[in-house]
């Protein structure tokens, strides 16, 4: 009886911070991207060529797609409508595919086991896929 009396507690008080909780949420992994992406400047990425055998223009789109996508999922939290929703789905699919081709090209190691669960690019991922689930929900 306490423990229920405790969670409706929790759960009035929290519920006002849910909002701020999606928020935090966006901002980390938009600007995880961005950060991803402005450190591959200058364009062409020099480590993407020679790491791993990316032409110019395959590298200069990985790092823009990373920033871009960043920064729409950001401002897609501030648009509240279907636009801004469909601009987060997007956003988020472009994370989703960067991070399954980062996994399938730069960490083929990984799948699946220790590597994967304790590296923050499983978390990127799952992420993205949350936001490409949820929209602006």
């Amino acid at each position: 009886m306490k423990l229920r009396y405790l969670e409706n507690n929790l759960e009035n008080h929290l519920n006002k911070f849910s909002t701020l909780s999606r928020l935090l949420l966006r901002f980390g992994l938009g600007i995880a991207f961005i950060i991803h992406g402005i450190n591959k400047f200058p364009l062409p990425p020099e480590s993407l060529m020679s790491y791993f055998n990316f032409g110019p223009l395959l590298s200069s789109i990985v790092a823009i797609s990373e920033i871009f996508s960043g920064f729409f999922l950001i401002i897609a939290g501030f648009v509240r409508n279907h636009i801004g929703s469909i601009l987060t789905r997007l956003s988020a699919l472009v994370i989703i595919v960067i991070m399954i081709c980062a996994f399938y090209i730069a960490h083929k190691d990984w799948f699946i086991n220790s590597k994967l669960f304790t590296s923050e690019q499983i978390f990127l991922l799952l992420v993205g896929i949350y936001f490409f689930i949820n929209g602006n929900k």
